[in-house]
């Protein structure tokens, strides 16, 4: 049975962690499905995990490219909440825009709710779609769609006016109607007061163990990534999929060159009979509608 958001709310007041993975495609979505997860983010990250775009941006990602791996996902994920997460330029105009496109993802994607980040105007733009009744997910801390205007990819809060300022954005976050708020790359203590403080469950990424759950990308939590030069401090890799996978091909494109792939095993038979036949027909010169026209 699909998770709830009064079920969420339920396991933030038990004091049960919350499990969110950032999956973008099918056989992905299977898997964390069957890993047990609770939430699958299908991040705007697409955009530099999957999609080919810049290294460590995300603002690449287009609405129809998201929505297409958001219904892949969506397909796959009986029991998890599905979250669409809403690009670069998505929802920053308009309330008409975001409203707009948070129902692209519910109705054409299949998505239980959406994400947007930030503060600001972004509290308004959640308040327009909780009163179309499209479920949201805020984002504060480092907020990836606008790296550039916070300086880069890091920590957000370590002042105590830009602390507070996070502080009351998850308020205002919340009082607009999201269900829960991604907390990235918030020092622990000022993650541990938020999550205190507000009734919704707070999701963690870089943020400490404080908060009411957590969410990795399962590219990286798997190793997955071909280049993984660019590593965030907050990942932990807990298996190592990427290397098995390129020692697999490697093996394989070395059997393939030394023709020991494919072998008998892997190969389909002939009757002897139907392959005299058949030889007969070619050493004829038969043409093709009379050739083995019983097969």
């Amino acid at each position: 049975m699909k998770i709830s958001l009064p079920q969420l709310h339920d396991m933030k007041l038990a004091g049960t962690p919350i499990v969110m993975v950032t999956a973008y495609d099918h056989p992905s979505g299977r898997i964390v499905e069957q890993a047990g997860v609770d939430m699958v983010l299908v991040g705007d990250s697409a955009a530099n995990t999957v999609l080919g775009h810049d290294a460590v941006s995300t603002v690449g990602a287009t609405m129809d490219e998201l929505l297409v791996l958001t219904r892949a996902v969506a397909r796959a994920c009986a029991r998890p909440l599905v979250i669409g997460d809403l690009p670069f330029m998505s929802y920053q105009v308009s309330d008409e825009d975001a409203v707009r496109n948070g129902g692209r993802f519910i109705k054409e994607a299949g998505a239980d709710a959406v994400k947007l980040e930030g503060g600001g105007q972004s509290v308004q733009r959640a308040a327009a779609l909780t009163a179309a009744g499209i479920p949201v997910v805020g984002h504060i801390g480092l907020t990836p769609q606008t790296a550039t205007f916070l300086g880069g990819h890091k920590a957000q809060g370590r002042q105590w006016q830009q602390a507070k300022a996070l502080y009351d954005s998850a308020l205002a976050l919340q009082a607009a109607g999201c269900f829960a708020i991604v907390l990235e790359c918030v020092p622990e203590p000022v993650a541990a007061a938020i999550t205190r403080r507000l009734t919704i469950p707070t999701i963690g990424i870089g943020s400490g163990a404080v908060c009411d759950g957590q969410v990795l990308v399962l590219h990286d939590l798997l190793d997955m990534r071909p280049d993984s030069d660019f590593m965030p401090k907050f990942v932990k890799q807990f298996a190592h999929i990427g290397p098995a996978m390129r020692a697999g091909v490697a093996a394989y494109a070395n059997e393939v060159r030394a023709r020991s792939y494919p072998a008998a095993e892997h190969t389909y038979a002939i009757d002897p009979d139907q392959l005299s036949a058949f030889e007969i027909a070619v050493e004829a010169g038969a043409g093709p509608d009379n050739v083995l026209a019983d097969w």
